[in-house]
């Protein structure tokens, strides 16, 4: 029998293939006819270039039978009359040889497109260093030279993550259209033209052609257009000035639509033209691992979510008043780029960088700018143009330019020369890198700090959205009456947050607060309204908040069921469906990401709890081993493996498992407190202290592990430890009566 999913997944497939209507593009050949300057400054740019077939000119890498070894495995490369080939492992361990479909990018590294069954094309890991031979280039290397990845494993390159119809196919090409078939697990993608053409960034030109062939073009909004990428150029500095004063606001849709690829971010849906980013994507804050605490990039973040973090942006300034649009080349030179607003008579002298003229050190980006490298070659700068702080880089784990410049140096010996020059007279009050890295140690007043952020209307959007997220992570005291007061905030980003950082609230709650967003039509608010809202009883509330919530549920799975070859989607579809109360659907769900992403670690741990809420204790036990086969070495299988045979009463199997998870922790303490417990209950005090000490030192500030190693103290009589550790406790923690309280007994009854 077909479930409400079924029949709600088969009408929504009819209605995308019967109704699809002609979008309008008409190719960049057609733009080119009018726009010659344009044209010519796009050609041969990275945008031109994103993607090519596979041709003598194009293709960049050796190709005369060069061999690539990676841990044993040898790579060849050739060509023949035919077009060119790759013999290397295929997706069953073997060697197997694939034609180069297309050549994707072109510096600093070039990568090859090889197709796979069911219309895949796939982005082999071995590229072509494209840079220079004196800059280390003009070989074949491999994006993750230390790891040992094998065929099966999610990073291989004939696994999902390298695929380009669902990860590369919309930023790479102009209205690309992936057109997955879930029944038949394949894609017969397609795109209107193969690079990034004009009509990638305008929109379709189908209206604006028409419009000047009769004539109409002016008295038509943005020209028959519906977005125009016009840029803010009227940025003045008079004499005498040291910045550029604008009357403009941050922000503009010409940022946002270049955040649509330029960020690290999911698609919600069909893009649509005109329409905020966070109007067609979810983006993502300024968390870990994606971002150091203090917001500089860690892993590849694309920008947006650097530069929107900025003073720059906060001034009005937008991508074209740096980066000419076709040809993507930088408007000017050095530090002339930055001398177009500051002035360089102040700036670009040794008083302020403090370097000799003309050495890297005394350029403005270097500083401000850092780079970081990825993919192996590929330098890129952090966007959100920050002060180098190296005093900082010890306290919060962040670097700093200085001392990425300065490899031989320390980040105290670069804070000590940042002071001697005055530098830190800049800057006053913490910083909000301190306030996050603090709250994710537990310092208490850390949380006091977040909240004022959160509810600052002077900062930028996505500190205040990333602070909001951190203060439901932390299961803040004052998080109900924040939440009620930021989903009223006319930013989505705040809003979205807002909604996220919910779902630590009790359903009630939660569903009392969010009641305010039924009829927000933002689809970033409205995604994390499904997902934070999915467990409440319809019935059971008003028929027009049910009406309304109703509606969300269809918004979100139309969107969700556009992306169902993602195993992340089909993670979030399980989790919304087990919330509905559809066990059958949430399985479904699980598993499809399952078979998509056979290591996703997170899914298995969700199928094992709906496992055993059923009763099922053991296919529960048998999902997780079956993961632990596959990944023996995560720590969260294992703890949750230990979990399990505890509620079974196989307490020294627990024990075993709960000690695994422990050892194999990394910056954290949760799974030490847990086993520690663990071997308290079985009468292995001394055993159990020993561990909650190793677990402090991740976190000082652990009421959690401050609690447990006084009472276990005081429990054998180490009467001076407990005083020391209920001391710690009820100072940093002076208004909890049970700390108090315990402080109290311990002092009452442990006098010696």
């Amino acid at each position: 029998m077909k479930t409400a999913v079924d029949l709600f997944l088969a009408a929504f497939c009819v209605q995308n293939v019967f109704s699809q209507e002609d979008p309008g593009f008409v190719g960049t050949e057609v733009c080119a006819t009018c726009h010659k300057a344009a044209f010519a400054a796009w050609q041969n740019s990275h945008h031109d270039l994103a993607m090519q077939e596979a041709t003598p000119e194009s293709v960049l890498g050796d190709f005369d039978g060069a061999t690539f070894s990676y841990h044993g495995a040898v790579t060849t490369f050739s060509r023949d009359a035919d077009g060119f080939w790759i013999t290397t492992e295929g997706p069953n361990g073997l060697p197997e040889r694939f034609p180069v479909r297309y050549v994707f990018g072109v510096y600093p590294l070039q990568q090859y497109l090889l197709p796979l069954e069911g219309g895949r094309l796939q982005a082999l890991t071995i590229a072509w260093d494209s840079r220079r031979k004196e800059e280390g280039g003009q070989r074949w290397y491999h994006l993750y030279p230390d790891d040992n990845i094998k065929s099966g494993d999610q990073l291989h390159w004939t696994g999902p993550y390298h695929n380009w119809n669902a990860r590369c196919a919309e930023c790479h090409s102009t209205n690309a259209r992936k057109n997955f078939d879930m029944p038949t697990n394949s894609y017969s993608t397609q795109f209107d033209a193969i690079n990034v053409g004009c009509e990638a960034c305008h929109g379709p030109g189908q209206e604006h052609i028409k419009a000047v062939e009769e004539g109409s073009a002016e008295a038509l909004t943005y020209g028959g257009f519906e977005v125009s990428l016009e840029g803010h150029r009227g940025f003045f500095r008079t004499p005498g000035d040291e910045t550029a004063s604008s009357s403009h606001n941050a922000g503009s849709l010409q940022v946002e639509n270049c955040g649509r690829c330029h960020s690290r971010r999911r698609t919600l849906g069909d893009y649509h033209y005109g329409r905020s980013l966070t109007d067609t994507h979810l983006l993502a804050m300024l968390s870990a691992p994606l971002y150091h605490s203090d917001g500089q990039i860690r892993d590849e973040v694309y920008v947006y979510g650097s530069f929107i973090q900025s003073k720059m942006y906060a001034a009005g300034v937008v991508c074209t008043n740096c980066h000419e649009p076709h040809s993507n080349q930088l408007v000017a030179k050095g530090n002339a780029l930055c001398g177009q607003c500051h002035n360089p008579d102040s700036f670009d002298t040794p008083a302020h960088h403090h370097h000799v003229a003309g050495t890297s050190g005394s350029q403005c980006v270097n500083c401000h700018m850092p780079e970081q490298t990825y993919m192996g070659v590929d330098r890129r700068r952090d966007h959100s143009m920050r002060i180098p702080r190296p005093g900082l880089s010890a306290a919060i784990g962040a670097p700093n330019a200085c001392t990425q410049c300065h490899l031989d140096q320390s980040d105290a010996w670069a804070a000590k020369a940042v002071q001697e020059w005055g530098g830190d007279r800049e800057i006053l009050g913490p910083a909000v890198g301190e306030l996050f890295s603090k709250a994710r140690l537990g310092t208490p007043d850390a949380l006091d700090g977040l909240e004022a952020l959160a509810m600052n209307p002077n900062e930028n959007g996505i500190w205040r959205a990333s602070a909001i997220e951190e203060l439901g992570r932390q299961g803040f005291p004052g998080l109900e009456a924040l939440i009620v007061r930021l989903v009223e905030s006319p930013d989505p980003i705040i809003r979205s947050s807002a909604v996220r950082a919910s779902e630590a609230l009790p359903l009630v709650r939660r569903y009392q607060i969010l009641r305010a967003l039924l009829g927000d039509t933002n689809r970033s608010v409205v995604t994390e309204l499904a997902t934070a809202l999915a467990a409440v009883p319809l019935k059971q509330i008003p028929s027009g908040d049910a009406l309304a919530l109703e509606k969300v549920f269809r918004d979100y799975l139309e969107v969700q069921f556009q992306d169902l070859d993602l195993p992340s989607v089909q993670a979030r579809l399980g989790n919304f469906y087990l919330g509905r109360g559809d066990t059958e659907a949430a399985e479904a769900s699980y598993r499809a990401a399952l078979k998509i992403d056979p290591q996703s670690v997170g899914v298995y741990i969700n199928l094992a709890d709906l496992k055993r809420a059923q009763g099922d204790e053991r296919s529960a036990r048998a999902v997780l081993l079956e993961a632990l086969g596959l990944m023996p070495t995560e720590p969260s299988l294992l703890h949750a493996l230990g979990l399990l045979e505890v509620r079974a009463g196989n307490y020294d199997t627990a024990l075993g498992y709960l000690k695994d998870a422990a050892d194999l922790e990394e910056d954290s303490f949760q799974y030490r407190y847990v086993y520690a417990v663990g071997l308290h209950d079985l009468g292995r005090i001394d055993e159990a202290i020993k561990v909650l000490k190793a677990a402090l030192e991740y976190s000082k500030y652990s009421a959690d592990v401050l609690y447990a190693l006084a009472a276990y103290s005081f429990e054998i009589a180490r009467y001076a430890d407990a005083r020391t550790y209920a001391k710690q406790l009820v100072a940093l923690y002076p208004d909890n009566e049970a700390y108090l309280q315990l402080n109290r007994q311990i002092r009452t009854l442990g006098q010696e």
